[in-house]
């Protein structure tokens, strides 16, 4: 069996699955049946990956919850204000090596 093979019948087991699950109209033929079932499916699997998406971009490091903290602790120690940008390392060392240019 191919990849391609083995995608197609788990394609199908899920729409089969799913419809199933779905409450379907009297009147749908077996044609519709499966039409309904591999939008709806092709829906929920948009949704999986948006959320996947989603996940991959919250995981990666960023300033958002520490920008504050930083620039306060670089005004403690040097007594200036800086702004600290989004460009700025999200490496506490690396950024703290910079903080003469934020």
């Amino acid at each position: 069996m191919t990849d391609a093979e083995r995608d197609e019948s788990a394609t199908g087991d899920a729409a089969a699955g799913l419809a199933d699950r779905l409450t379907l109209p009297d009147d749908a033929d077996e044609a519709e049946a499966a039409a309904i079932a591999a939008a709806v499916s092709a829906h929920i699997r948009d949704q999986e990956a948006a959320a996947a998406a989603t996940a991959a971009e919250s995981d990666e490091e960023s300033w958002q919850e520490k920008r504050w903290g930083f620039a306060g602790r670089v005004e403690s120690l040097q007594r200036r204000t800086v702004r600290v940008r989004d460009g700025t390392p999200t490496d506490a060392w690396s950024a703290a090596g910079r903080t003469d240019r934020l």
